[in-house]
C-alpha cells in the first residue's frame, strides 16, 4: 500500500494524549489525533465533520525519530476568582520527525499531500503557537513503498552528528494486531466530540541509510 510522508519539526512541539487543565502532557513524538488534526486544517475539515477524521484514522501510522527533542515545561500561573491557578505545559525543543500514513485509500493521501502543499488554514505542531520550521509537506513526500519501507528508505531530515555511523534512528510503528505499546490516541469522531480509541504501537531501533538531500515544500 502506498505511504504518505510528511515532516514535523521546528523549535517546539507538543503532542498530548492525557492532559488535564493544569498539566498539559507531551509525547515523546507525535500523536496519531495530532497527526490527523493536521492534515484535518490542510485539508479545510470543520471540527464538527467526522466522516474526513475517520477515514484518516483508518491510515497505519509511523514515526521515524530523526532527532530527539527535549522534553521542557512552561510553568504558568493566573489569577482566578478563587485564587491562582498552576498549569505546567509541557513540549518538545527542536525534535525533528518523519511521520507516515500507510492507506489503500490512494485518492485520501493524495488529496492530503496536496493539501500540505496549500493549507487551507494554518499548521501548527500540537499547539497554535508552536509554527512548523520548515513546513510539513515534503515534495517527494509521495511513496508507492509500505509503511515500514518508506520510513526506513527515505533520506534523513537532519544532517547526522560527525563521524556518526552507524546512522541509528528510533521508529515507532502502529501495529494492527494487540502487539506493543498501548495508546490512546485515535480518534472515533469528529473532533468537537472528542472521542479516541486504543491504538497499539512497537518500538524499535533500526539503522537509515541515507544522509540528507535536498529537499523543497
Amino acid at each position: 500500500m502506498p505511504t504518505l510522508l510528511l515532516r514535523l519539526a521546528g523549535p517546539m512541539q507538543s503532542w498530548g494524549t492525557r492532559s488535564r487543565f493544569d498539566e498539559r502532557d507531551s509525547d515523546l513524538e507525535p500523536s496519531k489525533s495530532g497527526v490527523i488534526g493536521l492534515l484535518c486544517a490542510a485539508m479545510g475539515v470543520d471540527r464538527n465533520e467526522e466522516q474526513p477524521v475517520l477515514d484518516l484514522a483508518r491510515c497505519r501510522m509511523g514515526v521515524r525519530v530523526d532527532r530527539e527533542g527535549v522534553l521542557r515545561m512552561d510553568y504558568l500561573t493566573a489569577q482566578t476568582e478563587s485564587g491562582t491557578s498552576i498549569s505546567r505545559r509541557y513540549y518538545l525543543a527542536d525534535a525533528v520527525f518523519l511521520v507516515g500514513l500507510e492507506s489503500d485509500n490512494i485518492t485520501l493521501l493524495k488529496k492530503a499531500h496536496q493539501a500540505l502543499k496549500n493549507p487551507v488554514w494554518p499548521l501548527w505542531l500540537g499547539r497554535k503557537s508552536y509554527v512548523p520550521s520548515p513546513g510539513v509537506h515534503l515534495e517527494n513526500g509521495w511513496s508507492e513503498l509500505s509503511l515500514e519501507q518508506a520510513l526506513g528508505e527515505y533520506c534523513l531530515l537532519v544532517e547526522p552528528l560527525k563521524n556518526e555511523k552507524p546512522l541509528i534512528r528510533r521508529f515507532v510503528i502502529e501495529n494492527s494486531g494487540r502487539i506493543g505499546s498501548l495508546r490512546m490516541d485515535e480518534p472515533r469522531s469528529s473532533f468537537a466530540q472528542r472521542k479516541f480509541a486504543a491504538r497499539y504501537v512497537v518500538s524499535a531501533y533500526r539503522e537509515v541509510e541515507r544522509v540528507p538531500e535536498p529537499t523543497h515544500s
